[in-house]
């Protein structure tokens, strides 16, 4: 029988193909990730044998060990562990044989074999040469059958042969496998360990061709694909035949590891349907993997940040008016990362801006001028919706010019004035533009007559002047003004500040003031319970004690004529004296019914017509005529005491 230096060489120089290149090329060039030899190791048998290696198929960080852990529990899987360690498991696993009693003690001269061959046994020199450990454990049987020292070891030699042979069958080494099992054979009592050893060789047999085979399907990137030819199937076919083939095993996980890259590459790509086509490929390999959950775990931070990214242009896109690009961006953040947080928000920006120009329902705005230091008034953006507009036949003080009731709808989102416009702002317009008011130009407007108790003509009376004739505040709202007064303040507010500013359309002014009631009035059906709105109220009393004939029972607001401006509640719109205080100019012609009437909230114009609409009560309005459908005509060249006007801003 060789000796143990005769056999490294032979394995070192004859057997290089054998063992160097199916166990480090299949093993170690293959599965690097799973192969961490340290620098120190002893190699004294094969690259696996000799002292404990670091190596193992699992990279993931593991818990702290124990204080105190046996060399069998710990490190890396037990076939890539010493052969002693090997053995010392399988003992524990198995019931211990039990040595017949030693008669007699053993000799000196035995004792010395004895040493000599536990020196043997401890560098691991098990066989071939007259200093072998299971050389001289038999010598030491022949001399005294019954030494438990002798007995003990030969079994300790049988079982670290036999953890030799699984490491080599383990690794796809047939070639050391056959050698180390002829050499167990040998050994006396060797039948019950060899048996099984000789059966997992054959195995090997059989599937050390299909290992190389997968090895080439590796090299020529056939890793999972095709079908019916890649390496996976071939690892499979192993696994069918052996089903702990370690090697196999391995390969899988790597197979599993080449998709997961691909996986990931695509996502450095931007292609994430070429990242859920790997992900799902990698899950049919090995779906309970840890790879495959970090990996999944990896991609998903990634696409939350490559969705972020894109969101962030989309919300640049938006700002920059550009709405197409900006939702296209957004679609493909959310593809990416579909619960992206922050799209919600952001797709009720985009329908802002398409319906309010990026305002909010709700939101107050004021325009700077262009051209000069001052602002346009103090808008609000009215919500779309859709309305009945008119009253039906069976409301107190229905009208037949407010029939018949229609459904208008309110696609375009638009901001109104949160107040008329006041005898300030109006002054500005004078002053700035050089416009002359229709009450300058044509002499005049009305009054109140506190000794008639009604409005009467007076050619001394200007837009300046309070509902009395007296100069008025800058803070009331501005009367006196005809519709083409309002008309061109507005378009001078268009000039100042380059957006588009216009009169309501009658359809905008109800839908505003009625603000989502259905009711007579936009707080109700009756008489007010609070200080809504500047009315006519039967507790209210002129500076003579005068008293209202027809007004709201019970109620006071503290004016009589005009208030200033926001003195009172806003509707639920956020608007300001939509009801009350004075009755204002809208853009539509007069009609004397709804028969025909647009569906859409634009104004109903005729080219040429001579005669305006009026809406809202105003603070010397009936009851009837403060219902939110009241609706009256009059010449666009009219100046009144209870009339004035707010403006629109298109968004």
């Amino acid at each position: 029988m060789p000796n143990n230096e005769t056999v490294r060489r032979q394995r070192a120089i004859g057997g290089a193909l054998g063992v160097a290149v199916l166990a480090f090329a299949l093993f170690y060039h293959f599965f690097p990730q799973a192969l961490h030899v340290r620098p120190t190791q002893n190699t004294s048998r094969s690259p696996l044998r000799g002292q404990p290696t670091v190596m193992g198929f699992d990279q993931r960080p593991q818990a702290a060990p124990p204080a105190v852990v046996s060399e069998i529990d710990a490190g890396p899987p037990i076939m890539l562990a010493p052969a002693s360690v090997i053995a010392a498991r399988r003992r524990e696993k198995t019931n211990e044989i039990e040595l017949p009693a030693q008669k007699t003690p053993d000799s000196p001269e035995l004792t010395a074999l004895l040493d000599r061959a536990d020196k043997a046994l401890a560098v691991d020199r098990l066989v071939g040469g007259k200093d072998s450990a299971a050389v001289l454990f038999t010598s030491a049987l022949k001399e005294k059958a019954d030494s438990q020292r002798a007995l003990e070891g030969m079994n300790e030699v049988r079982a670290r042969l036999a953890a030799e042979i699984e490491q080599d069958i383990a690794l796809g080494d047939a070639d050391a496998a056959r050698e180390s099992l002829a050499a167990l054979k040998s050994l006396p009592s060797s039948a019950k360990d060899a048996a099984p050893l000789q059966q997992k060789l054959a195995v090997l047999d059989k599937v050390r061709p299909l290992l190389g085979k997968a090895a080439t399907q590796l090299q020529e990137g056939k890793a999972s694909q095709p079908r019916g030819d890649s390496a996976l199937d071939t690892y499979r076919d192993v696994l069918q035949i052996d089903p702990e083939n370690a090697v196999a095993e391995q390969g899988i996980t790597t197979v599993q590891r080449s998709v997961l890259d691909k996986a990931l590459a695509a996502v450095a790509q931007n292609d994430f349907a070429a990242v859920d086509a790997a992900l799902a490929e990698a899950a049919t390999i090995a779906p309970e993997s840890q790879a495959l959950q970090d990996t999944r775990g990896r991609i998903e931070g990634m696409r939350r940040q490559s969705a972020t990214a894109m969101l962030a242009q989309a919300r640049s896109a938006l700002d920059a008016g550009n709405i197409d690009l900006a939702q296209q961006l957004a679609a493909k953040a959310q593809q990416v990362s579909p619960d992206l947080a922050g799209i919600d928000d952001f797709n009720e920006r985009v329908t802002n801006a398409k319906l309010y120009s990026s305002y909010k329902p709700g939101q107050v705005f004021a325009d700077r001028f262009i051209d000069s230091t001052g602002q346009a008034p103090a808008m609000v953006v009215v919500p779309t919706g859709k309305f009945l507009m008119g009253s039906p036949d069976g409301e107190t003080g229905h009208d037949a010019d407010e029939a018949p009731v229609h459904e208008v709808r309110v696609d375009k989102g638009f901001a109104m004035a949160r107040s008329s416009v006041t005898i300030g702002q109006f002054r500005d317009f004078v002053r700035s533009s050089g416009y002359v008011p229709q009450s300058q130009s044509m002499g005049g407007g009305s009054v109140y007559d506190e000794q008639s108790g009604g409005l009467r003509d007076d050619p001394s009376v200007t837009w300046q002047d309070d509902y009395a004739g007296k100069p008025g505040q800058e803070r009331l709202p501005v009367i006196n003004v005809s519709w083409n007064d309002a008309k061109a303040y507005a378009d001078w507010l268009s000039q100042r500040t380059g957006k588009k500013y216009r009169l309501p359309s009658e359809a905008e002014f109800e839908y505003s003031l009625r603000a989502g009631s259905t009711t007579r009035y936009w707080w109700g059906d009756g008489n007010p319970g609070s200080r809504v709105e500047n009315l006519t109220g039967g507790n209210d009393r002129s500076g003579s004690g005068r008293r209202w004939s027809n007004a709201f029972s019970g109620y006071k607001d503290g004016y009589w004529g005009p208030a200033p401006v926001m003195s009172f509640t806003p509707n639920p719109f956020g608007l300001y004296d939509m009801g009350g205080n004075v009755s204002e100019w809208v853009a539509d012609c007069w009609h004397d019914n709804y028969v025909r009437a647009p569906r859409t909230a634009e104004a109903w114009v005729n080219p040429g017509c001579s005669r305006r609409v009026i809406r809202g009560g105003s603070w010397g309005s009936a009851p009837d005529m403060v219902r939110s459908a009241y609706r009256q005509g009059a010449s666009a060249d009219l100046r009144n005491a209870r009339v004035g006007f707010r403006i629109v801003r298109e968004l």
